[in-house]
């Protein structure tokens, strides 16, 4: 009978992008960039902070580098992240537990 692949104790070390770089509850910050122009996050979101919510499976193509034409097939995560609406808006009289759920990309995000 077959071995089962891979082998017991082998260590089997995974592409860049096959792992997510973040789980559900790390803190992250959404990167700021210049210019503002075909990027596809949300300019109202950049620089603040979020907390991821899931890993959006299976990985995906950047679907900025897509639209740039520079994709070349590579894939990588997306995450849901929360972002408190305090955050967003200052002033907001909501409960303090309301959030935005957005999708993001795995390069827009930052380790806090």
């Amino acid at each position: 009978m077959p071995k089962p692949f891979p082998a017991p104790g082998l260590n089997v070390v995974k592409a860049l992008g096959e792992e997510p770089a973040f789980k559900a509850g790390d803190d992250v910050r959404i990167s700021v960039r210049y210019p503002v122009w075909h990027y596809r996050v949300p300019a109202y979101i950049r620089g603040k902070l979020a907390t991821v919510e899931a890993v959006m499976e299976p990985p995906a193509v950047n679907n900025e580098e897509e639209g740039f034409g520079r994709n070349a097939g590579s894939k990588g995560h997306y995450f849901r992240v929360a972002i408190p609406l305090t955050a967003l808006w200052p002033g907001y009289a909501g409960s303090l537990l309301d959030s935005l759920r957005i999708e993001v990309f795995e390069t827009w995000l930052e380790r806090v």
